[in-house]
């Protein structure tokens, strides 16, 4: 069994298909065909099977893809931790975010980590909650920011930073308080279209529980990205529940209004969250330490540590 048979493997599995995979992997489609094979052999099971014209898991691959995946994001890890224990300046840190988080929050943090540390490498996978929980379970990165972690012993949140929902619409004139966020009554959100994002987002499954709470069952509309749902609410299409640092600007610019209804506001909090059973790479404890501490270079409202 070898890396290239476990890489040629995972990707695969991930895909779907030998084509792709071998695109990704910048090699022949035989080749990728011959190393599935002698892993196939090697184990003595069968991994893959024909579904049609693509391909699909047997069970027993299933079971193998995850380990196979977990042994390539230890070795990458082992690597990354190996070169920044020396010169942890000159290291990697390998980060996933939510959507928001990725747009929103990080930039200034990373702006300022490279400012301080040029020749450090970052890695940053942009995606919802379920790619970004699989991504650190399986040891693809070392850090994950996003919502609460699942509730299991496998991770850890290392610290937190507020991270305020407000509903927003399109700037409908002048109203009581200009400084203030608008008062609407549950009603008139009832009868308004609601912008939600796709399925596995925290951002839509806190939105279905704002109209449980609220007792509505109001028309949706389902679009793929903050952006497209932020230009969405300044056309007029509809009004969306939105982490305030996706809408910070707008909202100062007047091209959205802020609504407020009867009743709790809707608050969560950023988690930046690693591995529990694993210590950090020393260039993701770099990291870690410039989102913690006041920072000039990024200006943002710091995380606070955990513990």
């Amino acid at each position: 069994m070898t890396l290239a048979q476990l890489r040629a493997f995972v990707e695969v599995a991930a895909t779907g298909s030998v084509r792709d995979a071998a695109a990704h992997l910048v090699v022949s489609q035989p080749a990728v065909s011959a190393a599935v094979a002698a892993l196939q052999r090697d184990l003595g099971v069968m991994l893959l099977t024909r579904d049609g014209r693509g391909i699909e898991l047997t069970p027993a691959g299933h079971v193998f893809a995850r380990y196979a995946r977990q042994v390539l994001g230890l070795l990458d890890e082992g690597r990354a931790a190996a070169a920044g224990r020396v010169h942890p300046e000159h290291g990697r840190v390998r980060l996933a975010a939510v959507t928001t988080a990725g747009e929103h929050v990080l930039p200034p943090f990373l702006a300022a980590f490279r400012t301080r540390y040029p020749e450090a490498e970052v890695v940053l996978e942009v995606g919802n909650r379920v790619r970004v929980w699989e991504l650190l379970d399986y040891r693809q990165v070392d850090l994950v920011i996003g919502g609460r972690a699942p509730a299991d012993k496998r991770f850890v949140t290392h610290a937190t930073r507020p991270n305020p929902l407000v509903v927003v619409a399109a700037w409908r004139g002048p109203h009581v308080d200009e400084q203030a966020p608008r008062e609407v009554a549950v009603e008139e959100m009832a009868g308004e279209v609601w912008l939600l994002r796709e399925p596995g987002s925290g951002t839509r499954s806190t939105t279905e529980e704002l109209f449980e709470d609220l007792g509505i069952s109001p028309p949706t509309l389902t679009l793929g990205s903050n952006g497209a749902i932020r230009e969405s609410v300044r056309a007029g299409l509809g009004v969306t529940l939105i982490s305030r640092d996706a809408v910070a600007r707008d909202l100062g610019s007047g091209g959205l209004e802020e609504w407020r209804w009867p009743g709790p506001s809707v608050s969560r909090a950023w988690h930046l969250v690693g591995c529990a059973s694993e210590s950090l790479t020393p260039t993701a404890a770099l990291f870690l330490a410039g989102l913690v501490t006041p920072d000039e270079l990024s200006g943002a409202e710091p995380f606070q540590r955990v513990g």
